[in-house]
Protein backbone atom coordinates (compact mmCIF):
# COMPACT_ATOMS: atom_id res chain seq x y z
CA UNK A 1 0.00 0.00 0.00
CA UNK A 2 1.17 3.48 -0.83
CA UNK A 3 1.86 5.62 2.24
CA UNK A 4 -1.11 7.70 3.39
CA UNK A 5 -0.54 11.07 5.05
CA UNK A 6 -2.93 12.54 7.60
CA UNK A 7 -2.50 15.85 9.42
CA UNK A 8 -4.41 16.81 12.53
CA UNK A 9 -4.28 20.49 13.48
CA UNK A 10 -5.88 22.51 16.23
CA UNK A 11 -5.36 24.67 19.24
CA UNK A 12 -4.05 23.41 22.58
CA UNK A 13 -6.81 21.70 24.56
CA UNK A 14 -8.93 20.64 21.58
CA UNK A 15 -8.03 16.94 21.70
CA UNK A 16 -5.54 16.91 18.83
CA UNK A 17 -3.22 14.47 20.60
CA UNK A 18 -6.02 12.06 21.62
CA UNK A 19 -7.24 12.08 18.03
CA UNK A 20 -3.75 11.23 16.75
CA UNK A 21 -3.49 8.40 19.31
CA UNK A 22 -6.80 6.95 18.05
CA UNK A 23 -5.63 7.16 14.44
CA UNK A 24 -2.21 5.72 15.28
CA UNK A 25 -3.77 2.81 17.17
CA UNK A 26 -6.16 2.18 14.28
CA UNK A 27 -3.36 1.93 11.72
CA UNK A 28 -1.44 -0.49 13.95
CA UNK A 29 -4.66 -2.50 14.51
CA UNK A 30 -5.00 -2.75 10.71
CA UNK A 31 -1.42 -4.07 10.41
CA UNK A 32 0.27 -1.04 8.87
CA UNK A 33 3.61 0.51 9.64
CA UNK A 34 2.88 3.91 11.21
CA UNK A 35 4.89 6.98 12.19
CA UNK A 36 3.50 9.79 14.31
CA UNK A 37 5.06 13.16 14.88
CA UNK A 38 3.61 15.74 17.25
CA UNK A 39 4.51 19.41 17.10
CA UNK A 40 3.46 21.49 20.08
CA UNK A 41 3.64 25.23 19.73
CA UNK A 42 2.63 26.76 23.06
CA UNK A 43 -0.20 24.22 23.23
CA UNK A 44 -0.88 24.92 26.88
CA UNK A 45 -1.51 28.57 26.04
CA UNK A 46 -3.95 27.99 23.19
CA UNK A 47 -1.22 27.80 20.57
CA UNK A 48 -1.14 25.69 17.44
CA UNK A 49 -0.81 21.91 17.75
CA UNK A 50 0.05 19.79 14.70
CA UNK A 51 0.24 16.02 14.44
CA UNK A 52 1.40 14.06 11.41
CA UNK A 53 0.23 10.46 11.02
CA UNK A 54 1.75 8.47 8.17
CA UNK A 55 0.86 4.85 7.52
CA UNK A 56 1.45 2.21 4.86
CA UNK A 57 3.44 -0.94 4.17
CA UNK A 58 6.72 0.76 5.12
CA UNK A 59 6.98 4.31 6.42
CA UNK A 60 10.42 5.87 6.83
CA UNK A 61 9.74 9.50 7.77
CA UNK A 62 7.22 10.82 10.32
CA UNK A 63 6.83 14.27 8.75
CA UNK A 64 4.25 15.06 6.06
CA UNK A 65 5.68 17.35 3.37
CA UNK A 66 3.78 20.31 1.91
CA UNK A 67 1.35 19.18 -0.80
CA UNK A 68 1.33 15.55 0.42
CA UNK A 69 -1.51 15.24 2.98
CA UNK A 70 -4.40 13.01 1.90
CA UNK A 71 -6.60 14.32 4.71
CA UNK A 72 -6.28 17.45 6.85
CA UNK A 73 -8.33 17.29 10.04
CA UNK A 74 -8.71 20.78 11.52
CA UNK A 75 -10.42 21.57 14.81
CA UNK A 76 -10.53 25.33 14.12
CA UNK A 77 -10.98 27.46 10.95
CA UNK A 78 -7.75 29.48 11.11
CA UNK A 79 -5.72 26.33 11.76
CA UNK A 80 -7.28 24.80 8.61
CA UNK A 81 -6.24 27.85 6.62
CA UNK A 82 -2.75 27.87 8.15
CA UNK A 83 -2.06 24.28 7.05
CA UNK A 84 -4.17 23.94 3.85
CA UNK A 85 -1.01 24.10 1.70
CA UNK A 86 -0.05 20.67 3.07
CA UNK A 87 -3.05 19.09 1.31
CA UNK A 88 -2.38 17.27 -1.94
CA UNK A 89 -4.51 17.80 -5.01
CA UNK A 90 -7.78 15.93 -4.48
CA UNK A 91 -7.24 15.60 -0.73
CA UNK A 92 -9.93 16.43 1.82
CA UNK A 93 -10.07 19.04 4.56
CA UNK A 94 -12.42 18.19 7.41
CA UNK A 95 -12.87 21.30 9.54
CA UNK A 96 -14.72 22.14 12.72
CA UNK A 97 -16.38 25.49 12.01
CA UNK A 98 -15.11 27.18 15.16
CA UNK A 99 -13.27 30.44 15.69
CA UNK A 100 -10.63 30.70 18.41
CA UNK A 101 -8.80 34.01 18.34
CA UNK A 102 -5.01 33.62 18.55
CA UNK A 103 -3.11 35.96 20.85
CA UNK A 104 -2.26 38.57 18.16
CA UNK A 105 -5.99 38.95 17.46
CA UNK A 106 -6.86 39.04 21.17
CA UNK A 107 -4.43 41.91 21.82
CA UNK A 108 -5.47 43.78 18.66
CA UNK A 109 -2.21 43.34 16.74
CA UNK A 110 -3.90 41.35 13.96
CA UNK A 111 -7.35 40.72 12.49
CA UNK A 112 -8.98 37.31 12.25
CA UNK A 113 -9.42 36.57 8.51
CA UNK A 114 -12.94 36.69 7.09
CA UNK A 115 -14.52 34.00 4.87
CA UNK A 116 -11.87 31.37 5.63
CA UNK A 117 -14.01 28.37 4.74
CA UNK A 118 -15.52 29.95 1.64
CA UNK A 119 -12.05 30.87 0.35
CA UNK A 120 -10.69 27.36 1.03
CA UNK A 121 -13.66 25.81 -0.81
CA UNK A 122 -12.50 27.55 -4.00
CA UNK A 123 -9.34 25.40 -4.05
CA UNK A 124 -10.04 22.32 -1.91
CA UNK A 125 -12.63 19.72 -1.03
CA UNK A 126 -13.82 21.06 2.33
CA UNK A 127 -16.14 19.18 4.68
CA UNK A 128 -17.25 21.53 7.44
CA UNK A 129 -19.22 20.87 10.57
CA UNK A 130 -20.19 22.76 13.68
CA UNK A 131 -18.97 19.84 15.75
CA UNK A 132 -19.35 21.65 19.07
CA UNK A 133 -23.09 22.10 18.46
CA UNK A 134 -23.37 18.44 17.44
CA UNK A 135 -21.46 17.39 20.58
CA UNK A 136 -23.74 19.53 22.79
CA UNK A 137 -26.71 17.57 21.39
CA UNK A 138 -25.00 14.47 22.80
CA UNK A 139 -24.59 16.22 26.16
CA UNK A 140 -20.80 16.65 26.13
CA UNK A 141 -19.13 19.38 24.07
CA UNK A 142 -15.68 17.86 24.71
CA UNK A 143 -16.30 15.03 22.22
CA UNK A 144 -16.49 17.40 19.24
CA UNK A 145 -13.06 16.17 18.07
CA UNK A 146 -14.37 12.61 17.69
CA UNK A 147 -17.29 13.92 15.61
CA UNK A 148 -14.77 15.58 13.29
CA UNK A 149 -12.79 12.32 13.23
CA UNK A 150 -15.97 10.46 12.23
CA UNK A 151 -16.30 12.66 9.15
CA UNK A 152 -12.61 12.23 8.32
CA UNK A 153 -12.98 8.44 8.67
CA UNK A 154 -15.11 8.47 5.52
CA UNK A 155 -11.96 9.51 3.61
CA UNK A 156 -9.75 6.71 4.95
CA UNK A 157 -9.44 2.97 4.36
CA UNK A 158 -10.80 1.51 7.60
CA UNK A 159 -14.12 -0.05 8.53
CA UNK A 160 -16.48 1.69 10.94
CA UNK A 161 -16.23 -1.36 13.20
CA UNK A 162 -12.42 -1.05 13.38
CA UNK A 163 -12.74 2.63 14.29
CA UNK A 164 -15.22 1.85 17.08
CA UNK A 165 -13.03 -0.96 18.45
CA UNK A 166 -9.98 1.29 18.58
CA UNK A 167 -11.94 4.17 20.16
CA UNK A 168 -13.14 1.74 22.84
CA UNK A 169 -9.56 0.67 23.52
CA UNK A 170 -8.03 4.18 23.44
CA UNK A 171 -10.30 6.68 25.22
CA UNK A 172 -10.73 6.73 29.01
CA UNK A 173 -13.16 3.99 30.16
CA UNK A 174 -15.80 6.36 31.49
CA UNK A 175 -15.98 8.14 28.11
CA UNK A 176 -16.20 5.10 25.81
CA UNK A 177 -19.94 5.28 25.09
CA UNK A 178 -20.08 9.05 24.50
CA UNK A 179 -17.04 8.88 22.21
CA UNK A 180 -18.55 6.01 20.21
CA UNK A 181 -21.79 8.00 19.84
CA UNK A 182 -19.79 11.06 18.76
CA UNK A 183 -17.95 9.02 16.12
CA UNK A 184 -21.27 7.64 14.80
CA UNK A 185 -22.67 11.18 14.49
CA UNK A 186 -19.65 12.32 12.47
CA UNK A 187 -19.63 9.15 10.39
CA UNK A 188 -23.17 9.87 9.16
CA UNK A 189 -22.51 13.54 8.24
CA UNK A 190 -21.52 14.51 4.66
CA UNK A 191 -22.32 11.05 3.24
Amino acid sequence: METKNIMIVGVGGQGTLLTSRILGALTIHAGYDVKLSEVHGMAQRGGSVVTFVRYGDKVNEPIVEEGQADVLIAFERLEALRYAHFLKKGGAIVVNDQRIDPMPVVIGAAKYPENILEDMEKEHRVFKVNAIEEAKKLGNSKVFNVIVLGIAAQHMDFSKEDWLTVIENTVPKKTIEINKKAFEVGYTLHQ
